[in-house]
């Protein structure tokens, strides 16, 4: 026994069991519940565009950017080959906590074997001490400058001659 009934575009069919009883094939439940009334699934409360949608994790890596950018333009072919990378939190955090030490904020790694040297900025210990954006970006900017100052073997004051002053961007 099957049934079909199409009501304003809607079809359900409807097919008998072994046991007797009918069962219908329609939509998924998932479907009637996302489209209800005919006006379309929902979207994005946000466009693109739009200064909202950004993440603190994309903002925190424009931050980074606009360092590396700085060191760039002050050091040139030197800062070429370096790699920045920005991670949530240090791999060995759990041994860190455990032994009663403070989290890093970065690290540096010269070039070697692995390959170009590379700066890893911590997101999570630096917002943590950071109380606003502008704070997090002069944090974020010592930070690089100390790393880049380990990787070029000099002083963070040769690196950037504005290190540990405020800066206005």
């Amino acid at each position: 026994m099957e049934f079909e009934s199409n009501v304003s575009g809607f079809s359900i069919t409807l097919q008998p069991r072994i046991d007797g009883s009918v069962t219908s094939r329609g939509r998924s439940f998932r479907a009637r519940r996302r489209n209800r009334h005919g006006r379309g699934l929902r979207g994005d409360l946000l466009l693109p565009p739009l200064p909202g949608i950004r993440t603190r994790g994309d903002k925190f890596d424009e931050v980074v950017m606009e360092s590396a950018e700085r060191l760039n333009e002050l050091w040139g072919a030197a800062m070429e080959a370096v790699n920045f990378i920005v991670e949530d939190i240090p791999g060995s955090l759990e041994e860190l906590v455990a032994a009663g030490e403070r989290a890093p904020l970065g690290i540096c790694r010269a070039a070697g074997v692995e390959g170009a040297a590379s700066i890893i900025i911590y997101r999570r210990p630096i917002e943590q001490i950071a109380d606003n954006f502008d704070e997090l970006r002069e944090i974020v900017h010592e930070v690089v400058i100390e790393q880049a100052a380990g990787i070029l073997n000099v002083a963070p004051e040769t690196v950037d001659p504005i290190f540990r002053r405020p800066r206005r961007f």
